[in-house]
């Protein structure tokens, strides 16, 4: 059954401004479960942080399958993952011994095999705010729940009804959004910040959460973990755009970033008390994320405020692209493009989200 979703809503607009995100995730066996837990699958929704290739057959600007992304993926492949290697889809996929890769749910190579462990939704530019993924010509979260809602229908023609109702009830959920947000919408070339102050924004933000989080647990999902806004005024790209002459990080988007972290922490807290046997567990991203930007000598980095592609001030795609250089030795980068952490940066990253966060997300209290 070929997906509804590929290759649909062909759009003419390129509306752009720098676009996707940046984050967090993996490494060496930083996940202790509880006593004879396994996980079936692993499903991810949210934007270009853990987008593993949905993009890669839709008109947008946010794309990322051409090089030189996929600079250090084997076999040097552009998968439309926005990195030089893998994502944190990938990362939490492998930690759970589920698979090393978390395929992307619209990738035509797609195999009926792959869809029992799990897939990835998330796309490129998208956000909580519906302005966000519709400038950026994008997956929106409502889409993203419609592909689940397909999903689940082709997993019954393959496990059965029974299996599918396990599958969905005891498999892991991950979130990963609001950059997009928060640097292309908010900060971006749009009326929102006019209309809306810092409160009222997140408020908006919050309420689409909470719909989002709400139709998921209806589906079936009971274990979620939602990271929060990581400090998106650090990035490189904002701070050229917002940190002024010697592009410090932007104060205004790091201030609506930790406001909209604490509304999302109260909101899950009050979800979980509404909605039986739910675990939404929020996932601090901005610290650990800020504390390697601030002191990248401490993992072996040398460069934090600029990116491996291009200047490393404003490129991401797409004009992150074939013509551009890249740095010498990505190592020493924590930043591949201006808005996206290396491989190595999500690792590090990953591995410590989940020292601080996974206990409460993978069953210890």
């Amino acid at each position: 059954m070929q997906s509804l979703f590929v290759n649909s809503h062909p759009c003419s607009i390129l509306l752009f401004n720098f676009i996707l995100l940046v984050l967090f995730y993996n490494t060496t066996a930083v996940i202790k479960l509880p006593p004879n837990e396994t996980y079936p699958a692993i499903f991810v929704f949210g934007d270009s942080t853990v987008d593993t290739g949905n993009n890669n057959n839709r008109i947008t600007p946010s794309r990322a399958n051409y090089r030189p992304y996929g600079n250090d993926f084997k076999g040097k492949v552009a998968t439309g993952r926005f990195s030089n290697g893998k994502v944190p889809s990938d990362m939490i996929a492998a930690e759970l011994e589920i698979k090393e890769l978390l395929p992307a749910y619209l990738d035509p190579n797609l195999q009926p095999q792959d869809l029992i462990t799990g897939v990835c939704f998330a796309s490129g530019g998208s956000g909580y705010d519906p302005l966000t993924p519709k400038l950026a010509l994008t997956w929106s979260m409502s889409d993203q729940l419609g592909m689940l809602k397909e999903y689940i229908v082709r997993l019954q023609g393959i496990v059965g009804a029974n299996r599918t109702n396990f599958i969905l009830t005891r498999s892991l959920y991950l979130i990963s959004l609001s950059s997009c947000d928060i640097a292309n919408v908010y900060f971006g070339p749009t009326s929102r910040r006019y209309e809306y102050d810092f409160a009222s924004y997140t408020d908006l933000m919050l309420k689409y959460a909470t719909q989002f989080l709400k139709e998921l647990y209806s589906l079936g999902a009971r274990r979620i973990g939602v990271l929060g806004a990581p400090p998106i005024g650090c990035v490189p790209s904002q701070r050229t755009v917002a940190g002024g002459l010697h592009r410090k990080c932007g104060e205004g988007h790091n201030q609506l970033a930790m406001l909209f972290n604490a509304k999302l922490t109260t909101l899950l807290d009050s979800l979980n008390k509404d909605m039986p046997d739910s675990r939404m567990v929020y996932l601090d991203i901005y610290n650990p994320l800020l504390d390697l930007i601030e002191h990248p000598e401490k993992n072996g980095f040398k460069i934090a405020e600029k990116g491996c592609c291009g200047t490393g001030i404003i490129e991401v795609a797409p004009i992150c692209n074939p013509a551009s250089a890249i740095c010498t030795d990505v190592n020493d980068y924590v930043f591949w493009d201006s808005f996206h952490p290396t491989e190595r940066a999500y690792k590090i990253i990953t591995s410590q989200v989940l020292k601080n966060d996974g206990n409460r997300l993978f069953g210890h209290q």
